[in-house]
């Protein structure tokens, strides 16, 4: 049983990209998990592989994290400046007979592999230096002794208990050529040293585990618990790739998802609590367990993480979501510092809008100047014998005292039947005039939300446009 308080989880990725679904997932699941049991979260970025890490990737990373909430209580660590150490550690396997230096150049092994693969054999490395007792040179690795019989449990926190056979296994090796190290010594070194009690990952790292398990053995440190989750798939069951949709965290943010939308989605991909589909985070830390971690693999369904963006849109209040809405709606061209106006469009069409960036685009009539008038809804609704309605509104306007929604619509009832007819007689003509579209918020919204002096002037336009086609 884990006990709260003595639990160390760690996320650990390479700056090599932007982080991706999947990542984001493992570093959740890892956050939670010690959220869970008010343990430590220890974010440690993995940069030894000097020819594909970049800063930018480090940043992106960090800043995916940050903008899902996933706050780490230590780091970020960097691997590439803890390599001293590193090597420190493989000197003490090599000084303890537990490792030895080869010198098999690239072609050579790249041979062996083709040769054991023609006898039918697996192709891992022959020992070929194994036993020479070889000197250090600027020519050679380091190997890790493997044992070769025995085997390796891994009792899997989410897939059960995994047997290795050691023969199976390869004198991997643990420092390159050029001196650094491999990953599957360094993050056995890190975790040890960082004292990481569990380890969350994604189950493409299932086979290392053996391996790592070895290196702990053989350093004489505290091997963790580990629990590897399974894979995303696509829809057609194949590994979640660009063509099932975006793959990188951070383009869902610029498509106008909410943080807690896509946390709330992630989630959700292979770890269930009963039926519930919609969790609050401290909801999610209070339920959080790896025993309702499915083992088999997630589908990722980018409709339903959009039906959950709608619906967290929906939720949030409008003073939030204007703060999200301002670089959506300064992309489109539109600033303004006026908050009261911003809150009041946000609470027009939050409810209809399924992201930030479809919010942007259907509110973007409250802002101009002069409305745009769609073709067919100005040719359906702007005619001649709806002037004279519309200079009516434009003219008792200023005069109704309770200019709410409840007020508008009161007045408007009362002019229809004034009139003699219906109310959608005069409502789509004057929804046409408001917003140059058929399909908008209530009329009596956004009456509101614009107020009686843009209401007027944007009335009085339309009539300009009747009048000019007749």
């Amino acid at each position: 049983m884990t006990e709260k308080g003595k639990v160390r989880t760690r996320f650990a990725p390479s700056p090599t990209g932007f982080l991706h679904i999947g990542g984001a997932r493992t570093a959740l699941f890892a956050w939670l998990y010690a959220r869970h049991y008010h343990g430590q979260f220890i974010l440690r970025i993995e940069d030894t592989d000097q020819q594909r890490s970049t800063e930018e990737s480090t940043n992106a990373i960090l800043d995916a994290m940050t903008w899902l909430g996933l706050d780490w209580d230590e780091g970020p660590f960097f691997q590439a400046q803890r390599v001293d150490m590193h090597r420190e550690m493989v000197k003490k396997l090599i000084d303890e007979g537990k490792a030895y230096y080869c010198v098999c150049t690239p072609e050579e092994l790249d041979e062996k592999r083709k040769r054991a693969l023609a006898e039918g054999k697996k192709p891992k490395y022959d020992g070929t230096c194994r036993d020479k007792n070889l000197p250090k040179t600027t020519k050679a690795a380091v190997r890790f002794r493997c044992p070769h019989s025995g085997v390796t449990k891994v009792n899997d926190l989410i897939k059960g208990i995994i047997t290795f056979n050691n023969e199976e296994l390869d004198d991997l090796i643990i420092e390159r050529r050029d001196g650094y190290p491999t990953y599957n010594f360094a993050v056995v070194v890190d975790d040890a040293e960082m004292e990481i009690t569990h380890v969350i990952r994604g189950d493409d790292h299932v086979n290392n585990t053996p391996r790592q398990i070895l290196l702990y053995e053989a350093l004489g440190f505290k091997v963790p618990q580990f629990g590897h989750v399974s894979m995303i798939m696509g829809s057609d069951k194949t590994r979640l790739s660009k063509r099932h949709g975006a793959t990188s965290v951070m383009a869902y943010k610029d498509m106008g998802y909410l943080p807690e939308a896509m946390v709330n989605y992630l989630v959700r991909l292979g770890w269930s609590y009963g039926d519930q589909e919609i969790f609050t985070l401290d909801e999610l830390i209070a339920f959080f367990t790896l025993e309702s971690v499915g083992k088999s693999a997630a589908i990722f369904n980018p409709e339903k993480l959009l039906w959950l963006n709608q619906y967290y849109i929906k939720e949030s209040s409008s003073q939030r979501l204007v703060q999200e809405m301002i670089p959506f709606w300064q992309q489109s061209g539109v600033t303004t510092e006026d908050q009261d106006f911003l809150i009041h469009i946000c609470d027009d069409v939050k409810s209809r809008a399924k992201t930030l960036v479809e919010l942007a685009e259907s509110s973007l009539f409250y802002f101009m100047d002069e409305v745009t008038y769609e073709s067919d809804a100005a040719d359906a609704f702007l005619k001649a014998d709806m002037a004279d309605h519309l200079s009516t509104v434009a003219e008792r306007i200023l005069s109704v005292q309770d200019y709410t929604k409840k007020g508008i619509e009161t007045f408007l009832r009362s002019l229809a039947e004034e009139k003699g007819f219906k109310l959608k007689v005069i409502a789509q003509p004057l929804r046409v005039a408001l917003t140059g579209k058929t399909v908008s918020p209530g009329i009596d919204e956004i009456m509101v939300t614009l107020g009686k002096e843009r209401v007027i002037q944007r009335i009085n336009r339309a009539i300009e446009y009747i009048n000019t086609r007749t």
